[in-house]
């Protein structure tokens, strides 16, 4: 007999469905691959009470992938808003920052920025600065320190369902047990010698948080790649770029050396950032599309 349920955490090639009907079910995919991520409408039979078989995956609205040029996979689905974690310590990519609101705008989900650990107040001051080009752009930034409140996220996440996405080590686990006490989430001290924090989460998982909202929280990334995307969706993530993009001399303008390029014009005239163009030329870089 068929049901239907939605995945609330991947194990590999082993998912865990929360069943519509109730309870939980541990299933296989049909066939050596995998296309299915967290946050996915399955259908499932079931071989018994609690194990099965993925039949079916239910269409989806959203799909964010972690990829780089060898290797691509899907790891959250139905996801309407991306929730990029950074922290004042250890320091934070943000060419990744921008990686991830990519990644976001090309699937029309909101993307919202959370400072984590302001507490450290020197170091607060310049993730600030850091991120004042996303805010700029219009990008939310939540601060907080999530080993002493984390309230001040829990308006933003009502009514969507979160990705919670970042490098390791900028408290994403932290942050869940602040907003989920009841959720014992693996908390790690940072590795100080590699300024990089270790990875404390190995699967992805959704929590609910209500009846109307939940959280997907998702391994710590070193790479948040965008094989997948071709130049031209890459350029739609850029939204300072987009009153730019028509007034380029040439059609397929690559914003590289082209004469008469608009974007490159707008950075000589200050209102286009030369690191986001940098940015913007790294992902294409990375995409091969």
């Amino acid at each position: 007999m068929s049901q239907a349920g939605t995945v609330v955490a991947a194990f590999g090639r082993q998912y865990e469905i929360a069943l519509d009907g109730g309870g939980l079910a541990l299933c296989f995919p049909r066939g050596k691959k995998s296309h299915v991520a967290c946050g996915d409408r399955v259908t499932v039979a079931l071989s018994a009470a609690d194990h099965g078989v993925i039949t079916a995956v239910l269409p989806r609205s959203t799909l964010l992938y972690r990829s780089d040029a060898f290797r691509q996979k899907l790891f959250a689905a139905n996801a309407t808003q991306a929730v990029i974690v950074v922290a004042a310590e250890p320091s934070f990519s943000d060419e990744l920052v921008s990686r991830c609101i990519v990644a976001a705008e090309q699937q029309h989900m909101r993307a919202l920025i959370v400072l984590n650990k302001t507490d450290l107040a020197e170091k607060a001051e310049a993730a600030r600065l850091q991120l004042a080009p996303f805010r700029d752009l219009g990008y939310p930034v939540v601060e907080l320190s999530a080993k002493r409140d984390a309230e001040a996220l829990r308006p933003h996440l009502a009514g969507q369902c979160s990705v919670l996405v970042g490098q390791s080590g900028m408290g994403k686990s932290t942050l869940i047990n602040a907003l989920l006490p009841e959720v014992q989430a693996s908390v790690r001290e940072i590795s100080g010698a590699l300024d990089s924090g270790k990875h404390t989460t190995t699967h992805t998982r959704l929590y609910r948080l209500d009846a109307a909202s939940s959280l997907i929280d998702s391994p710590g990334m070193q790479e948040f790649g965008l094989a997948h995307l071709t130049r031209a969706e890459i350029e739609q993530g850029f939204r300072e770029f987009l009153p730019h993009l028509d007034r380029c001399r040439f059609r397929d303008c690559r914003h590289d050396q082209e004469p008469d390029c608009a974007l490159r014009a707008a950075v000589a005239a200050g209102s286009i950032s030369a690191r986001r163009l940098g940015q913007f030329h790294a992902l294409c870089a990375s995409s091969k599309k």
